[in-house]
């Protein structure tokens, strides 16, 4: 086993995890199996208990577990699945230590930092990196690892120790370390700052880690003489300096990496069985990053949601935007809606909020109302969801936006006006939208539906199902503890609000689709966790080819992208078959 471990220096959010997930990118098109490993310093036993503004959103796995937004980078650049276990946290390593202690298996030694936490990390990564996250179920062949926050935050330091000591256990020639910093360019000077990146390096080196490769992020290009002062003062060769810019998609990073010659460099520092060029894999990239750049129509979509002011919420939901959007040619124009200022209550307050945001809804080619919690924004939600039936604009609810477009439908359709979710008033005459006790015993954390679950299509008459290649049923992701109240299902389907999907008990409404509507669908599940670049998720992909009103003929042609639509003008090699395959083998 290889192990790469990537950290950072001068500020946290400095992409990391775009690195970390491009190296895999990389490895990977060399014909290497590679999994990811992503440390969160934090006492938290996962990130479900987080608000979106404290870390961005909390992206969800197969198994349920509830993880930092990186690991949904690797998943997506890697196109692997991992496991909770991928996330190591503070809160479960001493967690972990703690239980041992309990039982008794230190035999009455002093449980202290070093060695008892500081090896617990080690055994973990060790464990954790031999599980396969590929189909072919094979052990991987690279770690990639990366260490959280930045380096001299006080609660990393028993994770950097670890290391200091696991660079020995796994010998050199199994061990990498690549530091990533920031290269600052003051506006006053326009000079560009390596004092940063000197002080970062020079604290990692008293922690005991040597960095192989440094990383430094900046806006512009860097100059040379900029990297031939990294390389004297960091004590590193300057082919070790590896410079990534400000770019207009994350698409371009493997491939800047990959120009400077890090594939020739790893082969060498890690003795690896690779060539010195990569395969079709990062070729495929390649076409994708010019193709992204050279995107002339667009598509407008409305997300209105109430974590807006931080993109990072949304992370996911806007990835697999963009990856349907690309898939059809098209440039995603997406706007944030704070959902709140669509209300009454902000006309009287703030009108000139309250129109704005009407007017970016109303101008929107399709409009999404993605998953959330808690009732605020609730009645702006209600209010875009309102618009998008009766204006006949294409309109995707996921999750939260599912259940309350139920609950619009029957307030203004069935005109029962007290309609409600009991999230949101416990005590309301017609509980559209019910709890699972089952699922929520009390404590914080874990106590959702979460994970990959089974949904069964009910109808062959359905959009949804076309657009997933016709299969009976598909696994998608879930994160919920509120359902559509299944006693009172019948009243909708009698007004044309249809049930087309539901779990395998055929107890729990997954998927709803309004009938004489161009594209008003509702899933209860997450789609957005499963979208891949060159694999974009089916229910996303229908709200954008229904925004650009081209889903009647997508589905006519059997699900296949036509000539007009993919990428073939744009690239002699390219067709539609080999880019972006058909729904036999891109949308399953």
């Amino acid at each position: 086993m290889k192990y790469i471990l990537v950290t950072g220096g001068v500020i946290s959010g400095i992409g990391k995890g775009i690195i970390a997930s491009s190296i895999g990118t990389i490895l990977k098109s060399c014909g290497l199996r590679v999994t990811a490993i992503k440390i969160d310093p934090y006492i938290n036993i996962d990130a479900g208990t987080f608000s979106p503004y404290e870390h961005g959103e909390v992206f969800v796995l197969n198994d349920g577990g509830e993880v930092d937004l990186d690991l949904g980078n690797y998943e997506r650049f890697l196109d692997i699945n991992l496991y909770k276990d991928n996330n190591i946290t503070t809160g479960k390593i001493y967690q972990h230590v703690i239980n041992k202690e309990r039982h008794g298996d230190y035999l009455g030694k002093t449980v202290q930092v070093v060695p008892h936490i500081t090896d617990a990390v080690q055994e973990w990564v060790m464990n954790q990196a031999k599980v396969a996250v590929d189909d072919d179920r094979k052990e991987p062949q690279i770690c990639v690892i990366e260490l959280g926050g930045t380096i001299g935050d006080i609660e990393g330091m028993p994770f950097v120790e670890a290391f200091r000591q696991f660079q020995f256990k796994a010998k050199r020639e199994n061990f990498c370390n690549i530091h990533v910093s920031l290269v600052p360019q003051p506006n006053a000077t326009g000079e560009q700052k390596t004092k940063p990146t000197q002080n970062s390096v020079r604290a990692l080196r008293g922690l005991g880690l040597s960095p192989d490769l440094i990383v430094c992020r900046s806006a512009k290009p860097i100059e040379m003489a900029v990297k031939e002062k990294i390389s004297m003062f960091c004590h590193v060769e300057p082919e070790q300096v590896i410079f990534i810019h400000d770019v207009s998609s994350t698409y371009r990073v493997p491939i800047l990496l990959e120009e400077q010659g890090i594939i020739k460099y790893f082969k060498q520092r890690l003795n690896l069985p690779i060539d010195d060029q990569p395969s079709d894999l990062l070729m495929k990239w390649k076409k994708m990053a010019d193709r992204y750049e050279r995107l002339l129509k667009v598509c407008s979509i409305a997300l209105v949601g109430k974590y807006t002011k931080l993109s990072d919420c949304y992370a996911s939901v806007f990835k697999a935007l963009e990856h349907s959007a690309l898939a059809i040619n098209h440039k995603l124009d997406l706007m944030y809606i704070d959902s709140t200022e669509l209300e009454r209550s902000t006309e009287a307050e703030n009108s000139v909020k309250y129109h704005q945001a009407w007017h970016k809804l109303c101008k929107a080619d399709g409009i999404l109302v993605p998953g959330g919690f808690g009732i605020r924004g609730t009645e702006g939600k209600l209010q875009a969801i309102s618009w998008a039936r009766t204006k006949k604009k294409p309109f995707l609810g996921v999750c939260l936006g599912m259940q309350l477009a139920v609950v619009e439908f029957a307030r203004n359709c069935l005109n029962w006006k007290d309609a409600n979710s009991t999230e949101f008033d416990p005590d309301t005459r017609n509980p559209v939208v019910i709890d699972m006790p089952e699922h929520n015993p009390g404590d914080m954390g874990g106590t959702m539906r979460l994970g990959k679950r089974k949904t069964v299509f009910k109808t062959q008459n359905s959009v949804l199902r076309k657009l997933y290649g016709d299969e009976m049923f598909v696994e998608e992701r879930h994160r919920h503890r509120y359902e559509v109240n299944p006693e009172l299902t019948h009243c909708f389907e009698e007004k044309g609000l249809k049930f087309v999907g539901h779990d395998t008990e055929g107890n729990r409404m997954e998927i709803i689709e309004l009938e004489n509507h161009p594209y008003f669908v509702g899933v209860q599940f997450h789609p957005e966790f499963s979208s891949r670049p060159m694999k974009p998720s089916p229910p996303y992909l229908g709200l954008l080819l229904a925004a650009t009103g081209t889903l009647n003929a997508y589905l006519q042609r059997g699900c296949k992208l036509s000539p007009s639509d993919s990428y073939s003008d744009l690239s002699d090699d390219s067709s539609p078959e080999k880019e972006f395959p058909n729904s036999e083998t891109s949308l399953k």
